[in-house]
Parts: C-alpha cells; structure tokens; sequence
C-alpha cells in the first residue's frame, strides 16, 4: 500500500487594502486623555514617544470618511481573487472575519445585517448559491480561525475553495480620551486557500486553539469612555493593557508549541513566523518565550516579519496583510520559499490564542 492522498488546504492567491491616511503620533498631540476619570496631567509630546517605544508603533492607518468595513473587505477580496486566477463563482465559501461590522464615520453603531461576508459577495457580483458566506467574530484571532476553519471544510471533502477575509475599521469604535486609542488601526487582506491532493504534507498540517475566558474574558470589552462628562451612552474598545500582556507572553507560547509539536516538527524547521501586530515588545517576548519552551536562548533573524511600526493594530487584518505583502516582496529581508514551514498565531479578546503550522 503506498501514501494514502489526502486533501491539503494550499494559499493560492492574497489580497490586502492599506488605507491611504497615515496618523502619525503628532496627530494625537492636541488629545485628551483621561485616566482614573481626570485628564492626564503630562506632556502630550512625553506620553506618544513612550507609547512608541512601548508598542514600536509609530504610525497607523484609517480609512476614508466614506468608507465602511465591508467596502474595504471588498477590495482585498477582489485583489485575492484575481490573485489565485479562480472563477469568483468557483468559491464554495467566503468567511468573513471582524468584530465591529459597518461602522460609518461619524456614528457609533454597529451594523452586521447581513453578515459582512454576505454583503462582500453581493458587492462582488457572485452568484452562485452555493458559496456560502458567513461571519466569524472571534476577537483578534478571528482570521487565523477562519483559516483553521477553511482547513476543516476542505479537509472534509465538501469544498474546494475557501476565501478567508480578515477585515476590521478600528478607528470607528475607539475611545478619543483613551490614550490606548493609539495602537488601533485600520485594514483588510483576505486569503483563498485551496484543496491540493498531495501524499507529502502542504498547506495547513496542524493547528490549535484555546479559550480563557473565566479568567480572562474582561481583558477586552466595551465600555464606556474615560472621559466622565460624556454622556451620549457610546461604547468603546476597551483593554487591560498590562494584564492583556503579562497573558499574551505566558499562554501564548504554550499554544504556538501545542501546534508545532502536533505537526511532529522541529522549531529549527520554521522559517517565518507570522504573528498578530498587537504590540512590538510583546511580540518579541512571545518569540523568545516560545524559544526557551525548546531550551534555545536566541531567536533567528529574520523569522519574523513586522508591519506594527508603520501599520498599527488593524485586528484581524494584521496577519493576512502581513503574509500578503510578504509573498509580493513588500517587507525587507523576508521572502517564503517552496517546501518552508511557517507559523501563524494570534491572541485577542476572548480571550483566544490560536495558531497553525503551513508548509509553503
């Protein structure tokens, strides 16, 4: 008996949109902010150069006044498709994954009806029943989950071709007066993954999720702002940034090891590690966390492709834009190679840590 063939999940084609406004930290120079309910007393110039050297952010991205999530989520789709060279009317699903919806400049409410995923295939023209669009709401993580999800359908025989969009306008639903306003962002990219027969091991070979949420599931909700005379009952984007750190750097780790050693493969063997832009310091202490987890004390170089300091936390969007601008040569020093093996991993409100091994 020979390799029995099975069904790999492959990427054949990446999109992304980058919003064209750039916020730089002197854009937030003449803010508010408040901490403990009274406004923070300290040089507006001193508080955005910490948070730079914090967060390694020193510019983010927000999208035109007369845009809304599901138009950018278009955009991104659109340049995937004709990215892989498929048939719009070929796809058997779109997963659409966010955690705001349509919020339209100027307002705070959420719309997700229909789902944003239903609203990208309309806007695409697709009109094939059976592409099934639906949304996964799953916090930060949210696209890698919509990727292990995209695996789960292809592997079980009943679709061909997934399109896994990561699509998120931080900008309409963040607290002015809190200065953790500055690390948010916005974007989309999406992801068209593939069933390739194959007896070697390709695409996605193993993956693992976990949710803390007794624990943990306050570490980012949404709640009123930080200024105390607004009145108007808004919600906002809110985090515990220290406890949402010392969190990420201890579980995360453990979950990205879960995942490589369910793959029977040595960390040596990864090439690139494609991880949520949620903080620059944390990132780095997760990667040297993880190291130690196998008893090595340096991380390589070049194993971990950053977009933070010029993108900001764009959520969902930040690991799909990442892999694509990596596979069009867009950031220095890092380009993936046939046969190489990667990893994906995310953290976010939930709260969640997930992750995957690709073999490219």
């Amino acid at each position: 008996m020979g390799n029995k063939t099975i069904l790999h999940s492959v990427i054949t084609g990446t999109g992304s949109y980058i919003p064209e406004n750039i916020i730089s930290g002197d854009l937030f120079l003449n803010s508010t902010f408040y901490d403990n309910g009274l406004p923070l007393n300290k040089d507006m110039a001193d508080v955005i150069s910490k948070f730079t050297e914090i967060t390694e952010i020193e510019e983010r991205r927000y999208v035109d006044s007369d845009m809304v999530n599901s138009d950018i989520a278009t955009i991104a789709a659109q340049k995937a498709i004709e990215d892989a060279d498929v048939d719009k009317e070929t796809l058997d699903h779109i997963i659409c994954c966010h955690n705001f919806g349509d919020v339209k400049y100027g307002s705070n409410r959420m719309d997700i009806l229909p789902a944003l995923a239903a609203k990208v295939k309309q806007a695409l023209g697709i009109e094939n029943p059976d592409c099934v669009a639906y949304d996964i709401i799953f916090g930060c993580p949210g696209w890698v989950q919509g990727a292990i999800q995209a695996n789960y359908l292809i592997q079980s025989g009943d679709a061909k071709k997934v399109m896994v969009i990561g699509a998120e306008t931080l900008s309409r639903i963040i607290d002015p007066h809190d200065r953790d306003s500055m690390i948010f962002s916005d974007g989309a990219a999406a992801v068209i993954f593939e069933a390739r027969e194959s007896e070697e091991h390709l695409g996605i070979i193993a993956h693992k999720t976990q949710t803390f949420a007794v624990n943990y599931g306050s570490l980012l909700v949404m709640g009123k702002s930080n200024n105390p005379a607004e009145t108007n009952g808004n919600a906002y984007l809110k985090m515990n940034g220290r406890k949402l750190y010392e969190f990420a750097v201890t579980n995360v780790p453990q979950v990205v090891k879960k995942a490589i050693d369910k793959a029977g493969i040595s960390i040596t063997d990864i090439k690139t590690v494609f991880i949520h832009q949620a903080n620059g310091k944390m990132d780095n202490a997760i990667m040297k966390r993880l190291f130690k987890l196998y008893d090595l004390d340096a991380v390589p170089e070049n194993l971990v492709p950053m977009t933070i300091s010029w993108l900001g936390n764009s959520s969902v969007a930040t690991i799909p834009t990442l892999l694509d601008l990596v596979l069009k040569g867009q950031v220095d020093g890092f380009k993936v190679n046939k046969g190489e093996y990667a990893v994906f991993a995310s953290v976010g409100a939930g709260m969640h840590i997930n992750a995957f091994v690709y073999r490219f």
